[in-house]
């Protein structure tokens, strides 16, 4: 599977979301054929009631541990130094192991500091209970902020990001900064796939809409599609992106999709 080397760190470039599933063997069963079709990236979060699914699901698979790169992020009444450590070290016993890959704020909108939580992170990363941590939802200048207070790198911001939901300044930031984007809804919980330029295109390749908004996505640097599904049908076929390349012209069209594309982050993409 293709990879994202973001600073030291390597990150399977596909995930697998965990969000808006109901039921404990929902998630279970969708995690479990997620790790059998290759996914290698799985996120996760303490607002998703996910994270013990995801613990069981890699314990099941014949897939070490060691092998998973695995994100959760924090609650938001879990921003306050004390509450950042006491909560991810809940969410390992959940996730039944001794470290996550990433650590996230999930969202910017809280009364307690940035620096807080981020030094608090910081503090589980020298711990070794956490190997990176980012934020979520987070703007252009909040990432700045962030960049600016936490000691450890910040590894991603991770917000929706699809060809109908473009975030050019963010992501021209990112590529600057070496941050990775973490595109969360990257099929826009599926209304970008009646797309017609999308569909032409996916017709061309013998594709699905799916696969080729994804494919875009791929292709674009330090961009890191995370999909979700409980279909197993779908899971694999989101899984089947990496045999098949889009062509510099397509690639445009699909950005001419979102609007127009600045000058300056389509040198950056070279497109």
């Amino acid at each position: 599977m293709q990879q994202i080397t973001v600073g030291g760190t390597t990150v399977p470039a596909l995930g697998f979301g965990t969000s808006g599933m109901d039921t404990d063997d929902e998630r279970y069963r969708a995690i479990s054929a997620a790790l059998d079709a290759g996914y290698r990236h799985i996120d996760t979060a303490q607002m998703y009631d996910s994270e013990s699914a995801v613990g069981d699901a890699i314990r099941d698979a014949d897939v070490d541990r060691e092998e998973v790169f695995v994100t959760t992020k924090l609650l938001g009444e879990n921003r306050a130094h004390d509450a950042v450590i006491e909560s991810t070290r809940d969410s390992l016993d959940r996730l039944d192991t001794e470290y996550v890959d990433l650590l996230l704020i999930h969202s910017p909108d809280q009364e307690v500091t940035h620096e807080e939580t981020l030094d608090a992170m910081n503090e589980l990363v020298d711990e070794g209970a956490v190997e990176n941590v980012g934020v979520s939802n987070f703007s252009v200048e909040e990432t700045r902020a962030a960049i600016e207070h936490s000691d450890e790198p910040l590894l991603t911001n991770q917000v929706e990001y699809n060809v109908h939901e473009r975030r050019d300044d963010l992501l021209s930031l990112c590529l600057d900064e070496d941050v990775m984007l973490t595109a969360y809804s990257p099929l826009g919980v599926g209304d970008c796939l009646d797309d017609e330029t999308l569909v032409g295109i996916a017709d061309d390749h013998d594709r699905t809409p799916a696969q080729v908004a994804l494919r875009w996505l791929l292709q674009q640097p330090l961009v890191s599609p995370i999909p979700r599904s409980s279909n197993p049908e779908h899971v694999r076929a989101n899984a089947d992106v990496f045999d098949f390349e889009l062509s510099a012209d397509e690639m445009r069209d699909l950005f001419a999709v979102g609007g127009d594309l600045d000058d300056d982050l389509a040198a950056k993409l070279g497109v």
